[in-house]
């Protein structure tokens, strides 16, 4: 079974548990980095003593992302076929597998605070299923030959919240995809063991605003489902322990692109009048996330033998 690992505050000091029976067992590790962390167990640095008493009460602790940085984020884009039509694509001429980098900045706790930066209106949501590698690619893998559980360490949830108006109109999704807050990950890095390979495909995705769902899929729902995707990431990209992969959303976000007649219209506006034509109709909305919002998302199997956790924020405006 895979194994639940937190990275906490407590006492003003940092420091890596196991999660078990609801509890926090400290590794006393100090503030490691993710892809440290994933090399020690590895190699077997760190000793997991269930039987140790010294545990802490998660409401005593303040849980900090579990993805740190430096690292790599890799994501994919219109990886789900609803999304790629809310998104305006057309899924039969989308035949490539789409990816884009997120900064690390971007990185913040599972629970808190999302901030809206001052200039932005269209803020949006998107749940994804984060993998963190557990080995190095250098060189192209075969598809019809590797074994992705080879690479895939770690599993954890992933919010690539996106200014959408910062994001489109500038085409700008590296910028709109990473101002502070914007990657919220975790609360819980699930360390996989062999066994636990199989249930990735039946992960099940679920994104709430104020109680609404407003995101439901399962993971086996990708159209380049993981195998094909870090076969083809590892022709162009050196990926690095503790490097992360989102893999991608569901439809349900807010943004939804204009109809076929509405689009055919603005092709023949000005760049800039047609931009503004558009963010006049997202604006129209009322999915964006406001100031006050609460976001909660989970990812888990039905039957709770994989469970990433659950993210709770609340969007705040700067």
């Amino acid at each position: 079974m895979a194994k639940q690992f937190v990275r906490f505050q407590y006492k003003h000091k940092i420091d890596w548990g196991l999660v078990t029976d609801e509890k926090i067992l400290p590794l006393q590790t100090g503030d490691k980095t993710t892809k440290d962390l994933l090399v020690d167990l590895q190699k077997k640095r760190i000793k997991l003593n269930t039987k140790s008493k010294k545990t802490l009460r998660k409401e005593d602790v303040v849980i900090l992302s579990p993805i740190t940085a430096p690292c790599q984020i890799i994501c994919q884009g219109a990886n789900y076929h609803k999304h790629t039509l809310e998104s305006g694509l057309n899924p039969k001429s989308k035949t490539y597998n789409l990816f884009f980098t997120k900064s690390d900045v971007a990185l913040t706790t599972a629970i808190g605070d999302v901030i809206r930066p001052h200039h932005v209106e269209l803020l949006d949501y998107e749940i994804e299923l984060g993998i963190v590698f557990g080995k190095t690619i250098d060189s192209s893998l075969d598809i019809n030959s590797y074994n992705p559980n080879d690479y895939i360490a770690a599993l954890f949830i992933a919010n690539d919240i996106s200014a959408r108006d910062i994001q489109l109109p500038q085409l700008q999704w590296y910028k709109g995809k990473s101002y502070r807050t914007f990657l919220p990950a975790g609360p819980i890095l699930s360390v996989l063991e062999p066994d636990d390979y199989p249930l990735i495909e039946s992960l099940e995705l679920n994104l709430t605003v104020n109680g609404k769902i407003r995101q439901s899929a399962k993971s086996n729902q990708m159209v380049y489902p993981p195998k094909e995707s870090i076969a083809e990431l590892s022709q162009f990209a050196r990926i690095q322990v503790g490097d992360v992969l989102l893999t991608g959303t569901p439809s349900g976000c807010a943004l939804k692109a204009p109809g076929k007649l509405k689009q055919i219209f603005a092709s023949f506006l000005p760049e800039h009048k047609k931009w503004e034509v558009f963010i006049k109709g997202q604006k129209r909305r009322s999915q964006y996330l406001q100031p006050s919002d609460e976001i909660k998302a989970t990812i888990r199997t039905s039957d709770g033998k994989l469970d990433l956790g659950e993210q709770i924020l609340l969007v705040k405006q700067g």
